[in-house]
């Protein structure tokens, strides 16, 4: 099995209203992912709730290989939803490991 963590920080210069309304239908729009992705095991994303830290958004998954990965990250469902943030995205930081 192979986690898929993703934490993406928003541009500092975006209003903390707009931000949490960017990652929200962020959230909304990755978790509808599994039926249409049939290789995600499990997945969900965490809105930062702590205004102290850097990372706003995190993003949790689960897939049986890394080749699945591959196979979700260029699926144009997920490519859509990651079209919600990628104007708004300052960072992205990314590990793939197995378990």
């Amino acid at each position: 099995m192979v986690k898929h963590i993703v934490l993406f920080k928003l541009k500092d210069e975006i209003p903390a209203d707009v931000k949490q309304e960017i990652a929200n239908n962020f959230k909304q729009a990755i978790e509808a992912l599994p039926p249409v992705i049939d290789v995600i095991r499990k997945i969900e994303v965490g809105i930062n709730i702590n205004p102290g830290e850097t990372w706003h958004i995190a993003l949790y998954s689960e897939f049986d290989s890394l080749d699945d990965v591959k196979v979700y990250a260029t699926h144009p469902a997920h490519v859509e939803a990651g079209k919600i943030i990628a104007d708004a995205k300052d960072n992205r930081a990314c590990v793939d490991y197995t378990i």
